[in-house]
């Protein structure tokens, strides 16, 4: 879940669209369990000046069919599209000990295991083999990103706001990695042959 520090809200859904012609929009919910957002009570918009209340209809593949109080048509519900979902953080439940919400990991202090400065978190994505954490470098450089996993992050400290990276080092470049294989298709071509 991404972070909005500066008013301790957290982004819990996305309204994709409208769905139908009562009304009913089609939400990308970002809580554990999908049907789980219409439980947190009303969610604000990112200005925090709309409020909605949510009722889900059914949950698809393609996200959440959710009514929204004082939304009756389609009309009224296709100006929605876009629009970000935040509840307060203080309702959601304090996460289980090693466990860490998207958005109390972003803007923490990345500091190597020798405690020298390495950047900072600016974002946690999941392409769907794992959490990855997005380090900006301190010096200017391009973002990496890092596998949220023991191995190369040790320890998280949210209350001193630093996380412990261990970077994965890169062995060799491509040119090397390309005439290893190239090779090997030689030795692999004159075994065929005999």
């Amino acid at each position: 879940m991404p972070n909005n520090k500066t008013t301790n809200r957290i982004l819990v859904g996305e309204i994709s669209g409208a769905h139908g012609i009562r009304g009913d929009v089609l939400v990308r919910a970002y809580t554990g369990a999908p049907e789980a957002i219409a439980s947190y009570g009303p969610l604000a918009d990112a200005t925090g000046q709309r409020s909605f209340t949510l009722r889900v209809v059914r949950v698809t593949s393609k996200g959440i069919v959710a009514r929204i109080s004082g939304i009756e048509d389609r009309n009224a519900a296709e100006p929605l599209r876009g629009t970000k979902l935040y509840i307060s953080r203080d309702k959601l439940p304090e996460p289980a000990s090693a466990e860490y919400y998207y958005a109390d990991l972003i803007g923490l202090r990345a500091v190597a295991s020798d405690g020298s400065a390495l950047g900072k978190i600016v974002s946690v994505q999941n392409f769907g083999a794992g959490d990855l954490l997005e380090l900006k470098p301190g010096d200017g450089t391009e973002t990496e990103f890092i596998p949220f996993e023991d191995r190369w992050v040790p320890a998280v400290d949210l209350a001193a706001g630093t996380i412990v990276i261990n970077r994965p080092e890169l062995t060799g470049s491509d040119d090397e990695e390309s005439e290893e294989q190239s090779e090997g298709a030689e030795v692999s071509g004159e075994d065929d042959r005999s």
